[in-house]
């Protein structure tokens, strides 16, 4: 056998093995990178203190979720559930969501590697270690989102639906169920974000807004982005205005949320909990 045929074949060899390794390299950093602090009580506690500086504006206090950031104490996490997925995400951020990497988002400062650890271990603290018994039922809450409940006419899921209303493809990880209950049943007492605020520092509020035309037509819709000499709104039709404030009668802006009030002679308990029961398996996939 020549020298050239061996030497290809050893390159080959080498090339093929250097790929497994790059295949199989990020499960077994998974399984081998442990959290030097894990189970300490200690740490768990500046970990809380950490993530209440630097997490809780999107996950809320508790980490149970914010209006962005997801609910982190349960077990299954939709981007990596070991510690060293916990570690790279927060270090790292995760591309194409609202999560920033470490010290990039203007909300407290860079953190150590000991102090995201601390963080992991805070959040395995507070971990719900088993699922509770499901709300409801999915396949039937299904049918009363894209049906007689009428909930897709507002709100998109996975792409499908209305534009006018939030988003919900993530909002069973991103809200508590007492809190998705609670915007059903008394939707103005907590405005959602609006729908272009996702990626924004200081989110802006849910708010109905009505515009006054020159020629006296009323046009009520929500807010999409606002400043000193514009407003740029969004219909019940769907249909996108833009005003400047000086050409137009009058601007009113209120808290009083566009998304009607469903009340048990509108929907039941259980049809709300078959609902949520999509909307939380949807989240969770």
């Amino acid at each position: 056998m020549s020298g050239h045929k061996v030497r290809g074949q050893r390159i080959f060899r080498l090339a093929l093995a250097t790929a497994v390794l790059v295949l199989v390299a990020p499960s077994l950093l998974a399984d081998e990178i442990r959290n030097p602090f894990s189970g300490d009580a200690k740490a768990a506690k500046s970990g809380e203190f950490e993530f209440r500086i630097n997490c809780a504006f999107c996950h809320g206090l508790g980490a149970r979720g914010g209006g962005r950031g997801p609910d982190l104490t349960r077990a299954h996490k939709r981007h990596g559930d070991a510690d060293a997925d916990l570690f790279q995400n927060i270090s790292q951020g995760i591309p194409g969501t609202v999560m920033p990497a470490n010290g990039t988002n203007g909300q407290g400062v860079g953190m150590t590697d000991d102090e995201i650890w601390q963080i992991i271990t805070y959040l395995r603290s507070i971990q719900v270690q088993s699922p509770g018994k499901p709300v409801g039922n999915a396949a039937h809450g299904k049918e009363l989102f894209y049906g007689d409940a009428n909930c897709a006419s507002c709100h998109m899921v996975e792409g499908s639906g209305g534009r006018l209303g939030p988003d919900l493809t993530a909002v069973g990880t991103a809200r508590t169920v007492d809190s998705l209950v609670e915007s059903v049943r008394t939707p103005s007492k907590r405005l959602a974000w609006g729908l272009t605020e996702s990626t924004k520092e200081f989110a802006q509020e849910y708010r109905t807004v009505t515009v006054v035309t020159p020629d006296g037509r009323e046009i009520k819709g929500v807010t999409l982005n606002e400043d000193q000499f514009s407003l740029q709104m969004m219909d019940t039709a769907e249909h996108v205005h833009l005003f400047e404030k000086d050409k137009v009668r009058s601007i009113q802006e209120t808290r009083e949320s566009l998304m009607p009030i469903y009340n048990l002679t509108i929907l039941s308990d259980p049809d709300l909990d078959d609902i949520i029961a999509f909307l939380l398996g949807v989240g969770t996939k």
